[in-house]
């Protein structure tokens, strides 16, 4: 016997005890049924532990910052404006127009 037809014995069994009136054949229809809504049924509930959001400590890379401030010494000589993001970003205006030098290092394939 398959465990279907075992879960369709059970059932049987439990509605002649019942006193419903049922067929082996109903009873191996309920039982497929049961075993489909038992293998379709997800757990849905949410976890109570409280994830901890990760914090990352940002690394300065010294190399770039070097650059930067180099860079920023030479807009330094035509603008008044110039102010540093980061280490990788410099920021001014020149002649009323806002410009951005962004310095990206490119990563060792």
């Amino acid at each position: 016997m398959t465990k279907i037809e075992k879960l369709a014995e059970q059932i049987y069994k439990e509605a002649i005890a019942d006193g419903e009136p049922m067929t082996r054949e109903e009873a191996l229809e309920v039982a497929i049924m049961e075993t489909n809504a038992k293998q379709n049924n997800k757990n849905y509930t949410q976890s109570t532990v409280e994830k901890k959001p990760s914090t990352k400590e940002r690394k300065i890379d010294e190399d770039k910052k070097f650059i930067i401030e180099q860079l920023k010494n030479i807009v330094d000589c035509f603008t008044e404006t110039a102010e540093v993001k980061n280490e990788a970003e410099i920021n001014f205006s020149y002649c009323g127009n806002a410009y951005t030098i962004k310095l990206i290092k490119h990563r060792k394939k």
